[in-house]
């Protein structure tokens, strides 16, 4: 009896080592099979962030381009009256009212003497804008007189 427990103790243990040996085995696998698809998914990830700045490079480099135009590209004066007539009639005017202004500003520029009649003129123009908002501040006064009294 003692000999039959010895020798089913034994194959006990050889089963049970064979069974941590396969589970061992399949642990490795496991590890393996997890650790080549990371790594896999790393690679991809690092491929697709190289594509994505390389397109960027030779994306961002049309970009000053368009930041200064050639002188064949500029509208004229008239042309730009043009397409603002285009768009409507006010935006045509008030086109025609810029040019003329800028027109006279750089007359303007060029002899000094005219700088300070160019001031007073602009001092009116600035004037005339505000009228409102004079009016509203005489009313104001006018309120606060008639209430302090």
């Amino acid at each position: 009896m003692c000999i039959r427990v010895c020798i089913n103790n034994y194959a006990y243990t050889q089963k049970i080592q064979t069974y941590n040996i396969q589970l061992g085995g399949n642990y490795m696998q496991r590890f393996l099979a997890i650790f080549n698809k990371a790594l896999r998914q790393s690679i991809v990830v690092l491929g697709l962030m190289l594509l994505i700045s390389a397109s960027g490079l030779f994306f961002f480099t049309q970009q000053p381009s368009y930041a200064i135009t050639s002188r064949a590209n500029q509208l004229t004066p008239e042309e730009k009256i043009d397409r603002a007539y285009e768009y409507s009639e006010a935006t045509g005017l008030r086109e025609e009212d810029r040019q003329k202004a800028y027109e006279q500003a750089v007359e303007d520029s060029n002899k000094p003497q005219t700088v300070e009649k160019t001031y007073e003129r602009n001092l009116k123009a600035e004037e005339q804008q505000n009228q409102n908002s004079n009016l509203l501040e005489q009313a104001k006064e006018l309120v606060d007189r008639v209430t302090t009294k």
